[in-house]
């Protein structure tokens, strides 16, 4: 916008007030100077001029006359386009801000002079808190105290001088006198107002927002700040209930309780509803209100995992959900565009008399001269204007409305029928088992919210329920993990809102035990399948990183480690529902495993690393490398894989390290790597996150679990066997700096690299090979793992070529064979049977965790995931691939 006003339409604004804003042209008359003012130096200018040329010793009176300069102002350049909506609504709010603080201080010095005005604070919320504060409006603070610091007389109790405080801030601000008021004050936000103090201890309001706040309450804090006062105080009491504000676990009471709002407002508001005169402007469908809440839904549910969504301001919350794709970025764009023009023209309505209303007028009269106010011909034009916002924001706001009608019968004959219906073979079963949670006999399901969960839910899973392969089993096991909840309102919550996760559950706990384990201790993974995100791949290594570092602002070591393992769990269990669901390969699954195993190594390095140091400092020219092995360094890991590491440091081991608890290198660096090793595998509250398995490092078990680099070059060209140099040939370093990567990959590209007696060698690996089968057998035909011409003679093939011909060295698998092939030394099928195993084996993991034959009903989901039509088109498929593989593994190992 100009700062400056374009001469003709400003005195056509002035025109316009005179003959259409009482109010205004009032107060026009009063200030000519702020007039002036806007014309000639603009918004900015003339408050703080206006407020200068206002001041008194009387706090009451300079704030009214202040709030003449800033009404007047405003309403000056919102009229003539000197400034736009947000800037408007940001001088305002501002105003807020400052009149609350002065109130405060002045109620805090009058009573002791001599005090610092501090232990006292104002937390905005609304549209105060989101800077969004209209024309005409009140506010609706919350007050805080801290009875440590709150000054207050001699033998005067601290939650008496606050009471007092707060009613003489009140005063000042909402008497009246020939200069107006300032603000009407509405204190009935803060818990139970009919019988708590006026202004709150902070410990007590931590404790209420901690345990006892009511959903619609914490999501009042979605636009809350710290206004007035003492700042510090206001805004250490946010920070402290920010978790409970905006949980990871989403909380579908707090949505469903703003739903429940908006019909109660609707209905209540009944005559406003339809756009005509006597339209309700902010409770009206498709008014201000379901804008708000259409935003404050949907930050409610993504902005507990993504903090790019907690902004207060409405614009801004439509724009960054469309940003990040929560929303449809066209729609958030209309949204806006009808948010402004709905809040422009609640300016108008309150300009004309400084009253605080929504409705546009019944009256003709009074409707034609709101709209020429804003400078349209008649209340015709103004009605005309507001329709397509209407229609657009109340048909988008009712898409997310689910009118919760639908139940399930009770009656016993009409309940085994609707289950019959759905889908079971025994629906008196069925009946049963739905009966004993009706009456509450697991602890999750005793209470009467619970209750009412259950039943607004039950249409939506038995829906689920019918659809599986056994759906009486299925509803067994969803009843097993409702009983070892502690309260599961929230998941059906979830559920009732999210029909479609109740398929994907469903289908969790008829496939997949080892998902449905991990969903019974903790319900709230579900959480990371509420968009379609869930079950695209995971983003790059670095954009993981980034995500799981979030929890280094954790508030101890301790916490991070059970932070990281919420968001690593979360994202593999969201890689395993995707090969349920089957919509992606298990090849990129496994990539997706590896890639979360990798990030979340380097996060808890780090952190372990830093938390080290601060005792033992660090090793002067010494740092540490890992090595990833075997299927983390091929970069495609199982839902069931091992870390295999190997830890080295660089540097000489003479030096000790600087801290105040100085090590010797070699112990400092062994000590450190048991440190990270136990990071990733020792359980938290969220559980263990991974195994780490080092037995892959210099002598073994019986070698110290840190070698310099110098060592594990040393090892690798004196003492190591040739089952070490194989398990090298998947070898990649993952941590460390550049440059102790790059020296430590020239060793490893040296030990593969040098002369091997090929007859030796293959008798080696001959050797390595019978010993597995004989001291490992497979499990089974379906053990693709360990089965004669499965993954391991594949692998054995591969590695004995690479080794024989020092070719086609790569940590990757199919990379690897492809090369080979190229080169003629290996048959071009055996890298599709090899990727069919590979498949078969990280869909078994998950279905078959034992390498057991999987059960009937999974079979269809494992060939369709595994790119078969049926299941015995999987078993021929699987039959000819291990036959190839083997024949492979015996021309290569009689080869002479």
């Amino acid at each position: 916008m100009n700062s400056r006003a374009n001469i003709a339409v400003f005195s056509d604004t002035l025109r316009r007030i005179g003959a259409f804003s009482p109010f205004l042209a009032s107060l026009a008359e009063r200030h000519p100077d702020t007039v002036a003012a806007v014309r000639d130096r603009g918004l900015a200018h003339a408050i703080r001029d206006g407020f200068a040329a206002v001041e008194s010793p009387d706090t009451g009176v300079t704030l009214r006359l202040q709030r003449q300069k800033l009404s007047l102002a405003t309403a000056l350049a919102d009229l003539a386009g000197i400034a736009s909506l947000e800037e408007v609504v940001e001088h305002l709010s501002a105003f807020a801000d400052h009149a609350l603080d002065r109130a405060i201080r002045a109620a805090i010095i009058e009573r002791t002079p001599d005090a610092e005005p501090r232990g006292f604070a104002a937390l905005a919320l609304g549209k105060h808190g989101s800077r969004e504060l209209n024309y005409s409006s009140d506010i609706d603070p919350i007050l805080i105290f801290d009875p440590e610091t709150l000054p207050h007389r001699p033998r005067e109790e601290p939650v008496e001088a606050a009471v007092r405080i707060a009613r003489r801030v009140v005063e000042l601000l909402q008497n009246r006198d020939e200069h107006g008021y300032v603000f009407r004050v509405d204190l009935r936000l803060r818990p139970s107002p009919e019988v708590s103090p006026l202004a709150l201890p902070i410990d007590a309001a931590l404790s209420y927002y901690e345990s006892a706040a009511l959903p619609w309450e914490r999501a009042a804090f979605i636009r809350a700040r710290a206004a007035a006062g003492d700042i510090a105080l206001g805004q250490g009491f946010l920070d402290a209930i920010r978790p409970f504000v905006w949980r990871r676990t989403i909380d579908f009471g707090a949505v469903q309780e703003i739903r429940q709002i908006s019909r109660r407002i609707r209905d209540h508001y009944a005559q406003g509803q339809i756009l005509g005169p006597g339209y309700d402007l902010k409770r009206g469908r498709g008014g201000i209100r379901e804008v708000e809440f259409f935003a404050q839904i949907h930050q409610l549910i993504h902005g507990g995992r993504e903090p790019q969504l907690r902004v207060p301001a409405t614009l801004d919350a439509l724009k960054a959900l469309g940003e990040a794709g929560r929303i449809d970025a066209g729609l958030a764009g209309q949204l806006s565009d009808a948010y402004r023009l709905y809040r422009t023209i609640e300016h108008r309505l309150q300009m004309v008399d400084d009253h605080q209303t929504h409705r546009l007028p019944k009256q003709s009269e009074a409707l034609d001269n709101v709209a020429r106010l804003h400078g349209l011909d008649d209340g015709a034009a103004l009605i005309d204007l507001l329709r397509t916002p209407i229609e657009l924001v109340g048909a988008a706001y009712d898409g997310l409305d689910h009118d919760g009608e639908e139940r399930l019968p009770v009656q016993t004959e009409k309940l085994e029928a609707a289950l019959a219906d759905a889908g079971f073979s025994d629906a008196a079963a069925a009946r049963q088992r739905i009966d004993n949670m009706r009456d509450g006999k697991s602890r999750s399901l005793r209470t009467p919210i619970a209750q009412a969960a259950l039943e607004a839910m039950l249409p939506t899973l038995v829906a689920a329920l019918g659809k599986a392969p056994s759906p009486h089993d299925a509803l067994n096991r969803f009843d097993d993990l409702v009983a070892g909840l502690p309260s599961a309102i929230n998941l059906f919550r979830l559920l009732e809102a999210r029909p479609s996760l109740a398929r994907a559950l469903i289908d969790v706990l008829s496939h997949a035990p080892t998902l449905s384990q991990a969903l019974s201790r903790r319900p709230a993974l579900l959480d990371g399948l509420i968009d379609s995100t869930a079950l695209a791949p995971p983003p790059p290594f670095e954009v993981l990183v980034e995500e799981f570092a979030i929890a280094e602002r954790s508030d101890s070591y301790e916490q991070l480690l059970d932070l990281v393992r919420q968001r690593v769990g979360e994202r593999r269990f969201a890689l395993g529902v995707q090969l349920i669901e089957s919509v992606a390969d298990p090849i990129d699954v496994a990539q997706g495993y590896a890639r979360v195993a990798e990030a979340a190594f380097d996060v808890l390095a780090r952190a372990t690393i830093a938390e080290f140091e601060q005792t033992h400092g660090r090793v002067p020219g010494g740092e540490l490398v890992v090595i990833a092995l075997g299927r983390l360094g091929g970069g495609a890991l199982t839902h069931a894989s091992d870390l295999d590491i190997i830890y080295l440091f660089t540097g000489d081991f003479m030096p000790e390290s600087d801290g105040r608890k100085p090590l010797g290198a070699t112990t400092y660096f062994n000590r450190l790597a048991q440190r990270i090793s136990g990071a990733l595998s020792v359980p938290t509250a969220s559980g263990p996150l991974y195994e780490v398995d080092t037995r892959l490092r210099p002598s073994g078990a019986q070698g110290p679990l840190a070698v310099s680099v110098d060592s594990f070059e040393q090892y690798q060209r004196k003492s190591a066997w040739t089952w070490e140099h194989m398990a090298l040939t998947r070898a990649r370093t993952v941590f460390g700096s550049a440059a102790a990567r790059a020296e430590v990959d020239a060793i490893i590209a040296a030990t593969l690299g040098r002369d091997r007696d090929p007859a030796a060698l293959t008798a080696d690996v001959v050797k390595m090979r019978g010993d597995i089968a004989r001291h490992k057998p497979a499990k089974g035909p379906f053990d693709v793992k360990l089965v004669e011409g499965g993954l391991i003679d594949a692998e054995f093939t591969v590695h004995l070529l690479q080794l024989r011909h020092r070719i086609g060295f790569d940590p990757k698998l199919r990379s690897a064979m492809r090369a080979l092939a190229g080169q003629g030394l290996i048959d071009p099928e055996t890298i599709p049977a090899h990727e069919l195993m590979t498949r078969m084996l990280v869909t078994l993991r998950l279905i078959s965790p034992a390498s057991a034959e999987p059960p009937a009903a999974s079979q269809p989901l494992v060939a369709r995931t595994c790119g078969q039509p049926d299941w015995e088109s999987l078993v021929k498929a699987y039959e000819r691939a291990r036959a190839l593989i083997a024949a492979e593994w015996k021309r290569v190992s009689t080869a002479q």
